[in-house]
C-alpha cells in the first residue's frame, strides 16, 4: 500500500471555502473516477501562524494506481484550477511512502 501526502497552505478568510470545496466536488472528483486501486483519502487542517494548513493523505494498492491517478510523473501536485484560485501556496509535488504497518484502536 501507498499513502500520497500533500500540503497546501490558505488564508484563514479562505479555509473553510477551501474546505469545502475539497469535501464536495474534488474528492467526489476523485471516487466518481474510479481509479483502480485507490482506497481512501483524509483530510486535515490545522491553524500556522498567520495561515491555514491542510495536508490530504490519499491510500492506493500500488504506485501503478497513483499513475492512474496523477500520471506518468506520478509526484506531480493534482490540483484544479479552482484550488488554486484560493490557496495562498502549496507543495509542486507530493511525497509518497510504503505503509508498513497499520493497527486499528479496537481489539
Amino acid at each position: 500500500m501507498i499513502a500520497r501526502l500533500w500540503h497546501g497552505w490558505t488564508t484563514p478568510a479562505n479555509a473553510d471555502t477551501y474546505e469545502a470545496l475539497l469535501k464536495t466536488e474534488i474528492f467526489v472528483g476523485i471516487q466518481n473516477r474510479h481509479i483502480r486501486g485507490f482506497k481512501a483519502i483524509q483530510l486535515l487542517r490545522r491553524p500556522v501562524g498567520d495561515e491555514v494548513e491542510f495536508v490530504t493523505i490519499m491510500v492506493f494498492e500500488s504506485l501503478a494506481a497513483v499513475r492512474e491517478f496523477a500520471g506518468e510523473d506520478y509526484a506531480i501536485a493534482v490540483v484544479p484550477a479552482e484550488a488554486r484560485a484560493v490557496l495562498s501556496h502549496f507543495d509542486a509535488r507530493s511525497q509518497h511512502y510504503e505503509i508498513r504497518a497499520e493497527r486499528s484502536g479496537e481489539g
